[in-house]
């Protein structure tokens, strides 16, 4: 049991607007989800701070990209209102921005990978003059939030197009179409017939990190239909994509074959309908069940 050490608040606090933060009691290993018992409702206008468990790893800072959970419960009811933590032992990725909750950046600024923060604060500094209603806050309680950090790393800016050791392609790749240095398309005058297989080929080797599953990619990305004119869907010409890798949010073949490369590599897939949309394909992008994609990909950036 990891018990909790006043901070700050008084007896006469307590008296007049409810119990402090030392009247919780919080079980559990840091990073597994903790079991919290209230004694007494707690004191809304309390704002108090204590580092339960002392990590050793990293100091964290403004701006870093930290994976953490954390737990929040309603100091009014003494129930559990949110929970970040699964059974899967999934993390939350969270850049340290001025978007983010000011009580998960009080949290987590300056404080060690490793450390389980304990926080005692308002409704509305933690989320507003509202409170947060949706998972039963409301604006006059207390809020108590016990933060996991797990892991960070430094916020690095999205690279402007691949960088590294180019690469001779597997001879079965379509050619890129390019015009004025921007890749426009794909020609399939000299690629193989698919296979059915899911493969892929590197144009150029980035010299960055390895790309983890469940990080956030920034991607320049082109897909096309097997021998089909012109592509149903791009990024060259817009602005970079943004999505988890590695947890199903988007194509098996992108999962399967964007994991384990590094930051600033070119790549090209070519990915079987089992691996891409399905027997029931893509209608809006115009791809049916037995279409097989091709996929130009610029990894920029992983967080």
């Amino acid at each position: 049991m990891l018990g909790l050490a006043a901070c700050g608040s008084g007896s006469s606090d307590a008296e007049e607007g409810g119990a402090p933060l030392s009247s919780v009691t919080v079980e559990g290993e840091q990073g597994q989800e903790p079991e919290v018992a209230f004694d007494g409702r707690l004191d809304p206008s309390a704002e108090e701070v204590d580092v339960l468990v002392e990590g050793d790893g990293e100091t964290v800072a403004d701006g870093d990209t930290v994976q953490a959970n954390w737990w929040i419960g309603n100091g009014f009811t003494q129930e559990e209102a949110q929970s970040t933590y699964t059974k899967k032992g999934a993390t939350q990725s969270v850049e340290l921005s001025a978007d983010v909750l000011p009580f998960l950046r009080e949290a987590m600024i300056g404080r060690k990978v490793g450390d389980r923060v304990v926080m005692l604060t308002s409704a509305e500094k933690a989320y507003g003059e509202v409170g947060n209603p949706t998972i039963g806050i409301g604006n006059k309680d207390a809020v108590l939030a016990v933060v996991d950090i797990l892991d960070r790393s430094e916020t690095v800016p999205p690279l402007d197009g691949p960088q590294g050791e180019e690469k001779k392609p597997a001879g079965w790749a379509p050619t890129l179409v390019e015009k004025d240095g921007v890749i426009t398309g794909l020609d399939f005058t000299e690629a193989h017939e698919p296979t059915g297989e899911l493969i892929a080929t590197t144009l150029i080797k980035g010299d960055g990190a390895k790309v983890k599953s469940g990080q956030t990619l920034t991607v320049d990305y082109l897909g096309q239909v097997y021998e089909a004119d012109k592509p149903f869907d791009e990024s060259y010409s817009k602005e970079p994509a943004e999505f988890p890798i590695g947890v199903g949010q988007v194509i098996a073949g992108w999962d399967e074959r964007l994991v384990g490369r590094t930051v600033g590599s070119r790549v090209i897939l070519e990915i079987p309908p089992a691996k891409g949309y399905g027997e029931e394909g893509n209608e809006q992008a115009g791809i049916t069940g037995t279409d097989t994609l091709f996929f130009v990909v610029d990894i920029l950036a992983a967080s």
